[in-house]
């Protein structure tokens, strides 16, 4: 177990595949219910993690949320919490705070003592987490054009045997035209570089007893992305709304499985819709991952992941969102459940939003 994280982490590319993914799975139930697809739809505290420009939707003073989530059916733990508020008129703020980790993993390099007898009591254990933390602005430049940026610090770690510290930027818009929204996130756009660095003594004698190279201090770059995303809000009546929202994600770092890859560019689409009674219920839906899988006989099919999700507010302050992702494992991964939890305080007036663009 050991070896096989220290491998991963050691990578000798200086542009891997799939750098810092972490990053990319996603926060806040609403979000995960629908899909992914937020980049021109959010306009909450998780702005600051989908499109930092959608912070200057935010209705209140101050917002936080918390989500926890598992994965790989409780292996993994996937935690987020936010909190942003308003400086002045035009400007907004948010800090965000992420984690995924594997907890309690046993190293067992010490499990035969010096007489070669097996000695359970020197099993140790440790974590291998990846954090990031998002500082990030938003600027109402005019009624119609949002922009918004994120500072954000990542630092990686397998236990004592490696760790890395990243930096890196986002860079966000929003356009509004009356029920039309469209959105679009760069993600990492100047790249961002993770430092290796290994504690290759500890590590040294296994790796000599597997034939694998003993891993050394190294960078790692993590290549843009962008996202570009369209939303259209539909009201059904006074009391229901609908929305539906398109998330078109470009990456560059090499052919992946998606829908339409080349050795350039790669594009994963994602579907999301949301159904909403009087502001204060939420029925939500998503698609997206679509990939080609290849079966027994060489053949080939097509394989999505499908979200639900539901949300309920409470006394106009308490929002409670839960989402269940891979129902059915019709990705062929287990089904998540998510839970989040955002309390907003002090409602800003309505003429103020207005004056922002925001129509509801």
């Amino acid at each position: 177990m050991v070896l096989g994280l220290v491998q991963i982490s050691s990578a000798q590319s200086f542009v891997p595949k799939y750098s810092n993914e972490f990053m990319n799975i996603g926060i806040g139930a609403r979000g995960l219910a629908m899909g992914g697809a937020q980049v021109s739809a959010v306009k909450d505290v998780t702005a600051a993690y989908w499109n930092p420009a959608g912070l200057i939707g935010v209705k209140h003073e101050y917002e936080f949320s918390l989500m926890h989530a598992e994965y790989f059916a409780g292996i993994a733990k996937y935690d987020y919490a936010g909190f942003t508020t308003n400086i002045e008129e035009d400007n907004q703020i948010a800090i965000s705070l992420i984690r995924f980790g594997v907890d309690d993993i046993p190293d067992t390099r010490f499990l035969y003592d010096a007489n070669g007898a097996l000695n359970y009591n020197n099993i140790q254990f440790f974590n291998a987490a990846d954090y990031a933390l998002l500082l990030s602005f938003a600027r109402d430049v005019s009624d119609i054009f949002k922009l918004g940026v994120n500072t954000k610090i990542i630092h990686r770690n397998v236990g004592k045997f490696a760790h890395a510290w990243g930096f890196g930027l986002d860079l966000g818009g929003l356009v509004l035209l009356d029920e039309w929204r469209f959105g679009v996130m760069l993600r990492d756009v100047t790249s961002t570089f993770n430092a290796w660095s290994h504690n290759a003594e500890m590590v040294r004698e296994v790796y000599a007893q597997t034939d694998n190279e003993v891993p050394i201090n190294s960078i790692e770059l993590t290549l843009p992305r962008a996202i570009f995303s369209v939303t259209r809000d539909f009201e059904m009546s006074d009391d229901i709304r609908l929305q539906g929202v398109l998330d078109l994600d470009f990456t560059f770092d090499g052919r992946r499985n998606t829908i339409f890859a080349t050795n350039l560019v790669s594009l994963d689409p994602r579907l999301g819709i949301e159904a909403s009674y009087r502001n204060l219920f939420f029925v939500r839906a998503g698609g997206s991952n679509i990939q080609r899988v290849m079966d027994f006989d060489a053949s080939q099919f097509l394989v999505w992941r499908p979200s639900f999700g539901l949300g309920v507010l409470l006394n106009e302050r308490f929002l409670i969102d839960y989402a269940l992702s891979d129902i059915g494992s019709v990705s062929q991964t287990p089904y998540s459940h998510i839970f989040s939890v955002k309390v907003s305080l002090n409602s800003l007036d309505e003429k103020f939003r207005l004056n922002k663009g925001w129509k509801n």
